[in-house]
């Protein structure tokens, strides 16, 4: 028997940054931002979700969010996403759960949200005290797709109801598993399931459905599974990366678990200054590989570099940090340091 074909680290990052625009911007419009989103864009630290459309998409200003062409969710994981609003049901009916149990619990929270909102929009905490349940509760209801949410950053998430989508759950969770396979391919159904906080079983049931349109790989990392369609893409010679991207937390591009985090990561060190146990920071990406992390405080970026970089790399990196769209910030301040936290370029520009 023919063994998979083999993909190298370096196929594979340069494809999944060909797949998810960040090599080169796209220009603005309603494909753009849908392509921006294919995977969806988490939203649960603060405009998040704009942060990483600016990494994708030219023209992107702080209130992108509230563009017609998305709407917001408890996507997968529960967690806030910015998902395209023709798609809603993919992010929502596709985590459709597996057993009777859960189906029952989703939609009585579902039906409870129907009867008592009646088509008006309240503050998540207060149904949840109207309904006498904690609103935590309610979060399960997103998975019939009926249920939207917005948050704007400060203030407990608005929640209403929206008619039931006429889609088949199974057919959502292909099409869930597509959109996953297409951004961080090459994939197993254990790193699907956990990405998108469904079961194993409902994971690997994903994968046996898609049959045909899988392609086995082989990685560094073991056995893996890619769409067919994506293959000549991981074969494809790579174009030049960007110089730099500001990649937020929770960036669908960094959004790994356990071992997959390798592969972006090879220093273990590094993978924990990256991946926290809480907060995680934000990602520096320079000529295609994560060089250090960020975090921001209004409009204060502070970036701690993996080593040094050479001056065009900083110049490159403040660039990026100083068009941050960030609501209210007249000029973003940037400051780096390497990880003795000693500063050694600070600087302004806007």
């Amino acid at each position: 028997m023919t063994p998979p074909p083999a993909l190298t680290r370096e196929q594979i990052l340069a494809y999944r940054r060909r797949a998810g625009a960040l090599d080169e911007r796209l220009p603005f419009g309603p494909e753009s931002l849908r392509q921006a989103a294919w995977a969806g864009l988490q939203d649960s630290m603060p405009r998040a979700a704009v942060l990483s459309l600016h990494a994708r998409v030219e023209g992107i200003g702080p209130m992108a969010w509230e563009d017609p062409a998305f709407v917001q969710v408890w996507g997968p994981r529960y967690q806030i996403y910015v998902v395209p609003a023709a798609d809603m049901a993919v992010f929502t009916v596709g985590r459709w759960p597996d057993t009777e149990q859960q189906v029952a619990r989703a939609e009585a929270a579902g039906e409870r949200l129907r009867r008592h909102l009646g088509g008006e929009a309240m503050g998540y905490d207060d149904a949840g005290a109207a309904l006498d349940v904690h609103p935590g509760s309610l979060r399960y209801a997103t998975t019939t797709g009926t249920v939207a949410i917005r948050w704007d950053g400060a203030r407990r998430p608005l929640v209403w109801t929206v008619p039931r989508p006429d889609v088949d759950p199974r057919a959502a969770q292909l099409e869930l598993a597509r959109r996953y396979l297409h951004v961080s391919g090459p994939t197993t159904p254990a790193a699907f399931a956990k990405w998108a906080g469904i079961s194993k079983r409902s994971g690997s049931a994903a994968f046996t459905g898609l049959g045909g349109e899988l392609t086995a790989v082989r990685t560094p990392l073991g056995a893996a599974a890619i769409l067919a369609a994506d293959e000549p893409g991981f074969r494809a010679d790579p174009g030049p990366p960007a110089p730099a991207r500001l990649l937020p937390s929770g960036d669908a591009f960094t959004l790994l678990h356990g071992d997959d985090r390798a592969l972006l990561v090879p220093d273990a060190a590094r993978r924990l200054e990256l991946w926290t146990p809480r907060v995680w920071p934000g990602a520096v990406l320079v000529d295609g590989e994560v060089r250090g992390v960020w975090r921001r405080a209004h409009d204060v970026v502070s970036i701690e570099t993996w080593g040094k970089l050479p001056r065009a790399a900083l110049d490159a990196v403040e660039a990026e940090a100083a068009a941050l769209p960030i609501p209210g910030a007249d000029a973003i301040v940037v400051r780096f340091s390497h990880l003795n936290g000693t500063v050694t370029e600070p600087g302004s520009r806007r």
